[in-house]
């Protein structure tokens, strides 16, 4: 027995003496102080600004500094310069921000959100000649592109660059609530095609779609609807449908138009015509 517990005493010493070892041995090949930077850079007035209208009110993070991880990299892209990202992004606050929160509720826009918007400088330019304007990725990120191009003195400039803020949420309300997919594909359903941009804009509004764009596919057409409506004032839109020839285009136009006020009101609860009478003034109010 006395044997036996040397033997283990032994043993213990032995394991003791290698993990000893291997600790020293250890300790000689660990790195002195860390080569990463860990400080935090020291923010300017514009990413204040930035954290009290995006972040604090409504949790929406900014990214206007370049970032490769968050852009296609195949793409001739650039960030915004830096005098222009405050503009674009009051923009974007007082014609989408508040006319949301004045028709919806404070809240609405805090519930239902992109968590990230990406501002980039460039035109994003694709193979067969058209612009993508803006991109929403899983509901969580919404890419504006063209940034350095807003002309705040040019009403369909500013149109144009919100246009692609209220296409792309209303992707991520559909997200959150679809709309009637079944009722909507009986309206057009001959008038769907992918190569949508060989054709023009009058032609395809006698067909039915108040875009080109919106031929792509049912749900771009949803899309397409509803933010050109609001970017339309109540006077546009009228002299829009008034000038449509074919009875059937007018008739679809219409019940279109008719499925997206019925969603806003059942899936929301909000008045789809007192927002875009919201969108306007607002947008009226930002225009130099």
């Amino acid at each position: 027995m006395k044997i036996m517990k040397l033997l283990k005493y032994n043993k213990i010493a032995v394991l003791a003496l290698v993990s000893i070892t291997l600790f020293s041995c250890g300790s000689d090949d660990l790195p002195g102080e860390s080569q990463l930077d860990f400080t935090q850079p020291e923010k300017t007035a514009l990413d204040n600004w930035i954290d009290g209208i995006y972040l604090d009110q409504y949790n929406i993070n900014v990214q206007y500094k370049w970032n490769q991880n968050t852009v296609d990299n195949s793409r001739y892209l650039f960030p915004p310069e830096i005098d222009k990202v405050k503009p674009a992004l009051e923009i974007v606050q007082t014609i989408w921000l508040k006319s949301y929160a004045a028709i919806g509720g404070p809240d609405f826009v805090k519930k239902i959100a992109p968590r990230e918007i990406v501002l980039v400088g460039g035109v994003n330019l694709n193979s067969v000649g058209t612009r993508t304007l803006g991109l929403a990725e899983g509901g969580q990120r919404v890419t504006l592109f063209e940034t350095d191009y807003i002309d705040q003195t040019n009403r369909a400039n500013v149109s144009e660059f919100i246009h692609t803020i209220q296409h792309e949420y209303i992707h991520i309300l559909n997200q959150n609530k679809p709309f009637d997919e079944k009722t909507w594909k009986t309206l057009t359903p001959g008038g769907y095609t992918a190569d949508w941009y060989n054709y023009e804009i009058p032609e395809s509004n006698e067909l039915g779609f108040i875009t080109s764009y919106a031929r792509s596919n049912i749900n771009e057409d949803f899309a397409e609807t509803a933010s050109m409506i609001l970017i339309y004032s109540k006077d546009e839109y009228a002299d829009f449908l008034a000038g449509i020839q074919s009875p059937f285009a007018l008739q679809a136009l219409k019940a279109k138009e008719a499925i997206v006020v019925k969603y806003f009101k059942e899936a929301f609860n909000m008045d789809f015509y007192a927002l875009r009478d919201e969108a306007e003034k607002n947008t009226t109010s930002v225009i130099n």
